[in-house]
């Protein structure tokens, strides 16, 4: 009852969206190459957002990208297509994140070479920003991270992220807060806080 089957829904127009969207919807591959290429800062830097290090970024960006194509016939407009998108990412992105457990284990404190992609949505100070917020990110838990990520830049209430985290309301919030607390800690002196966990 709540499914719809894709067949004439998958090329109906999203509400509000262009022309190379549809088409992309449709299978047309220039329009899907043209989407994908629009749409690789934003993933990489989402991506990259999510996770420590950039040994991985380009990796799961790939397999967002193809997630995304896969999906496309599925999308029917519902909200706002960059909100579909980034769900689709960060869903990729934790499932590659299970798959890989323990690889986290690997870095260290060391400085890295940080993966930020420029683009026409950014301006260079708004590039360099983002540069030292994943700096920032690195250096919290990956729950206080993903949390905040959710929160501040996807915009997911703390049920939602409840939701697509699968832990319970208390534990969203409390990382949220300590999460915060970190990354002030950690803007104002540059030192890691003690004993900050999830």
């Amino acid at each position: 009852m709540g499914m719809r089957s894709s067949g004439s829904h998958a090329t109906v127009a999203p509400r509000g969206e262009d022309a190379r969207l549809t088409a992309a919807m449709r299978g047309q591959r220039d329009a899907t190459e043209a989407l994908l290429l629009e749409l690789l800062p934003r993933v990489r830097n989402l991506v990259r957002y999510l996770v420590r290090g950039d040994s991985d970024v380009e990796d799961i960006a790939q397999e967002s990208l193809i997630a995304l194509v896969r999906g496309l016939p599925t999308y029917r407009g519902d909200g706002r297509f960059h909100g579909w998108v980034d769900r689709v990412v960060v869903r990729t992105t934790f499932a590659w994140l299970k798959r890989s457990r323990g690889r986290e284990a690997r870095y260290s404190g060391d400085p890295v070479e940080l993966l930020a992609v420029p683009s026409d949505e950014a301006p260079a100070d708004e590039y360099l920003h983002r540069r030292h917020l994943v700096t920032l990110l690195d250096r919290l838990s990956t729950e206080q991270r993903h949390a905040l990520v959710l929160h501040h830049v996807l915009e997911l209430s703390v049920q939602e992220i409840s939701t697509e985290l699968g832990v319970p309301f208390e534990t969203v919030r409390s990382r949220l807060r300590l999460g915060r607390t970190a990354l002030r800690a950690l803007a104002s002196d540059g030192e890691a806080p003690e004993g900050e966990s999830s």
